[in-house]
């Protein structure tokens, strides 16, 4: 991977929206150049798409996120990659990780309602036979996420000075 192509990322992941324009002035290279680097980086699917950070919690809309944890069984000669596959192809998971640890898999997921998360994992994802367990948290409160505090503290926080 080029230099160009890793400060391209690393711009993009702060704002996916600053104009290839400006991109090329950041990173002292061509309009030309920068587009090139990033139909490149798409083509190698190493960006795969461009999304903003939402603050859920400010809008009216319903919804309920959980992580749980799953132990699993690996298959033979698949080990975790089967059964993360047919985990990830739910509607309501929205990202899967293979874990060190106590557990093995952590599933982000995500329903209109709190009855419909537990349907998700009571009727389809505890019944899958490679699975030996889970463990469900239910997300109360976001904080920060992608490196993006939700609620900023606006005090000013200089001294005063005074004559």
């Amino acid at each position: 991977m080029t230099k160009l192509e890793t400060s391209i990322l690393d711009i993009l992941q702060e704002d996916c929206r600053i104009p290839m324009e400006k991109m090329a002035v950041m990173t002292g290279a061509s309009l030309k150049d920068v587009a090139s680097a990033i139909d490149a980086l798409e083509k190698k699917k190493i960006i795969l798409r461009y999304s903003p950070v939402i603050n859920w919690d400010r809008t009216d809309r319903e919804r309920v996120e959980a992580m749980i944890e799953v132990r699993v069984t690996p298959q033979r000669d698949m080990g975790f990659d089967a059964i993360a596959k047919r985990i990830y192809r739910f509607d309501e998971v929205k990202s899967v990780y293979l874990m060190s640890g106590s557990y093995d898999l952590l599933v982000l997921v995500e329903a209109r309602t709190l009855k419909e998360l537990a349907a998700f994992v009571s009727g389809k994802l505890s019944p899958l036979e490679t699975v030996t367990g889970t463990a469900t948290s239910f997300v109360l409160k976001r904080y920060k996420e992608e490196g993006v505090i939700f609620e900023n503290d606006d005090t000013d926080r200089r001294l005063v000075i005074s004559p």
